[in-house]
């Protein structure tokens, strides 16, 4: 059934046929498409949200890794999610000078085939390492290729780095990353083909004033089989459909293994110190308790019990006798 003209359409073929004009356009309004043009050398895998789930599960991992290098450096460190985008594994090549620190990273998961690469801008690179041999975490004045002790050591701490993957990635997939091997550079380092579309997370760090870089690449390849677990309404629902008691349970039970140092006061006293310099074996010291006094039970610095001395077991030993109160 052919469709029905309007009025103004009527009007537009009468005129047409009196001027004898075979082009009549029967509709104004209808608007052209946009084409959009598709490059088959650089084509679009990783759509806006998977790159925005990408950019949420490495916001935990900055956090993790801040709290790590603050500790271990002994230095304050900021590390925060600069952005996320999708290039060829060519043009990110293609951007590094030499020397650089390149980290090879294994995800440790037989679905995940092939690996990712951890890209340290050198001067955060120089400023670990002399941080680690006692330094203030300046950075050279010259840049110069790194030495074997150096990527040593630089090693050890990058493996420290990419463990602190697991939990981020645990609502995704669970994976085990290990540093395969650490390259200083570039050209070592072709672990794809330079067209393949990768994913590039940036993280900027903030090392005790020196100023750099993490850059994670992640080839499309590699994460291909997660892809659709890549969508911020599956990572959150993932979360919530935990059972509360499970994660209930796995606190309890780490509480339970936590070592705490327990200790028992006998006594205290004060002596001079040309008395504990003349002490014999034999001597007798005065405490300020008495053979039916309690013992004050301390858990870390905190007094928590009273206790009589005993034997259990051919052992010494005390029995709890009464709780301190919140007043005590």
């Amino acid at each position: 059934m052919s469709d029905i003209l309007s009025q103004s359409e009527i009007d537009a073929l009468l005129s047409a046929l009196s001027s004898g004009d075979d082009n009549v356009v029967l509709n104004n309004n209808v608007e052209e498409k946009k084409v959009r043009a598709y490059n088959f050398a650089r084509p679009s895998k990783f759509g806006k949200e998977q790159l925005r789930t990408l950019e949420v599960i490495f916001e935990n991992f900055s956090r993790l890794v801040s709290s790590f290098l603050t500790g271990y450096l002994r230095t304050a460190t900021q590390v925060e999610v600069a952005n996320a985008e999708q290039l060829t594994y060519n043009e990110f090549n293609n951007s590094l000078l030499n020397p650089v620190v390149l980290g090879i990273i294994d995800l440790g998961n037989s679905s995940l085939k092939g690996s990712i690469i951890l890209d340290v801008s050198s001067n955060i690179g120089y400023s670990i390492i002399d941080r680690i041999l006692g330094g203030a975490g300046d950075v050279l004045k010259k840049t110069r290729e790194f030495t074997e002790i150096e990527k040593i050591l630089l090693s050890r701490i990058l493996s420290q780095i990419v463990s602190y993957l697991v939990e981020p990635w645990e609502n995704v997939c669970h994976i085990s990353p290990s540093l395969e091997k650490l390259e200083t550079n570039s050209q070592f380092a072709q672990i794809m083909s330079p067209n393949e579309m990768i994913a590039l997370v940036t993280l900027s760090i903030n090392l005790g004033g020196v100023e750099g870089f993490f850059n994670f690449c992640i080839p499309h390849l590699v994460i291909e089989p997660i892809m659709d677990k890549l969508n911020t309404k599956y990572w959150f629902s993932s979360q919530e459909e935990e059972d509360l008691s499970v994660y209930r349970s796995k606190v309890e039970v780490g509480l339970e293994e936590a070592k705490i140092p327990v200790s028992v006061v006998v006594g205290k006293t004060n002596i001079t110190v040309d008395e504990f310099i003349d002490l014999q074996v034999g001597d007798v010291i005065t405490l300020d308790s008495f053979v039916n006094s309690d013992f004050n039970v301390m858990i870390g610095n905190l007094l928590k019990f009273y206790a009589k001395p005993g034997i259990s077991r051919g052992k010494n030993a005390i029995q709890i006798t009464s709780l301190v109160g919140k007043e005590e």
